[in-house]
C-alpha cells in the first residue's frame, strides 16, 4: 500500500521551483522538485513539522494543513481526496480479509434493463468483474468463461488481465494509456480501503510479476476512472466507456454517470454506448 509521506514526497518531487515562482539564484539542487523547507514555508507550516509529517512521525494533520499542501503541490481534486484519505489512516493499518463483493440489486436491475444491445460490465472496487451481459463479456474478455463472475473465487480481475494476460494486452493499441489509468485508480482505491488484504495482495502480486506495473506504480499517479478511451486493434475508431459508480459503501455519496458513444470493434459502421458500473 502507500503512506502519506511517500505520496507527499512523490508529489513534491514533481513540482519545480520555477513552476511556483521561486528563485533559485543558480544554486545547485540535490532534489528534483521542491525542498521540504520550501514546501513548508509556502504551505504556512514549520519545516520541522512538515519533515515529521513526511517521515510518518507526526500523529495527525488538520484539513487546513492538508489543503494548503495540496494547493502548493498543485494537486487536482482526485489527488487531494487521496491525500486526505492517506492522512486519516493509522500509522500501520492492519490488513483484514473483507467479505466478497456483491453487486447491488439496483445495479443488477440496471444491467438487465440494458439488454444485450449495450455492452455492460459491473466492476468491484479492486477491478473484479461482478457481473456482465453477453455483449460486455464479448467486448472485454470473451476468452474467459461467461459464468466466471458468479463464483467469487473465479471472478476475472481486469487489472490482473491487463498486466498478466497477453491476450488482453494485445486487444488495445493504446494499452499503456489504459494501463496507467488502472494503476492510478488502484492507488486511489488503496487510499480509500487501506486495510483491504485482497487489494494489498493484488498490488503486491502485480508489482512482483509485472515490470510495467511496478514502473507505473512508482510514479505515484492517482486518478478516478470516470471515462476511458479504448482503441481496440480490430477497430479504427476509439471506444469510449461510460462509468456509473455504484452507490454502495461509506465512500459512495451518490453516483457518477457518464455515457458516451463507442465504436464496435466487430462492426465498423455500428456504434453503441459501453457502460461500466464501478463499485466504490
Amino acid at each position: 500500500m502507500e503512506s502519506l509521506g511517500t505520496f507527499l514526497k512523490s508529489r513534491r518531487d514533481r513540482v519545480t521551483p520555477a513552476e511556483i515562482g521561486l528563485r533559485t539564484y543558480g544554486t545547485s539542487r540535490r532534489v528534483p522538485g521542491l525542498r521540504r523547507e520550501e514546501l513548508a514555508q509556502l504551505a504556512g507550516v514549520s519545516a520541522g513539522y512538515y519533515t515529521r509529517l513526511e517521515q510518518g512521525q507526526a500523529e495527525t494533520a488538520s484539513e487546513q494543513v492538508l489543503d494548503a499542501l495540496a494547493r502548493v503541490l498543485r494537486l487536482d481534486q482526485v489527488e487531494t481526496v487521496h491525500l486526505h484519505n492517506l492522512a486519516r489512516q493509522s500509522a500501520k493499518p492492519g490488513l483484514s480479509e473483507p467479505p466478497f463483493e456483491e453487486p447491488h440489486p439496483r445495479v443488477l436491475r440496471l444491467l438487465e434493463s440494458l439488454g444485450e444491445a449495450t455492452p455492460a460490465v459491473v466492476l468491484g472496487r479492486r477491478g473484479d468483474v461482478l457481473a456482465w451481459n453477453r455483449t460486455g463479456h464479448a467486448l472485454v474478455a470473451e476468452h474467459v468463461c461467461y459464468a466466471a463472475p458468479k463464483d467469487p473465487q473465479q471472478r476475472p480481475s481486469i487489472p490482473r488481465m491487463f498486466f498478466l494476460d497477453p491476450h488482453t494486452r494485445a486487444m488495445y493499441r493504446n494499452w499503456h494509456e489504459l494501463a496507467r489509468v488502472h494503476v492510478a485508480y488502484l492507488r486511489l482505491t488503496a487510499g480509500r480501503y487501506p486495510t483491504d488484504a485482497r487489494l494489498a495482495g493484488l498490488i503486491g502480486e502485480l508489482t512482483m510479476r509485472s515490470d510495467d506495473f511496478a514502473t507505473m506504480w512508482a510514479t505515484g499517479d492517482v486518478s478516478d476512472c470516470a471515462r476511458e478511451r479504448c482503441v481496440p486493434r480490430a477497430s479504427r475508431d476509439p471506444l469510449s466507456t461510460g462509468v456509473l459508480a455504484q452507490p454502495v459503501g461509506r465512500f459512495s455519496r451518490g453516483t457518477t454517470t457518464c455515457r458516451a458513444v463507442a465504436a464496435s470493434p466487430r462492426r465498423k459502421n455500428f456504434t453503441w454506448p459501453m457502460v461500466c458500473v464501478h463499485s466504490r
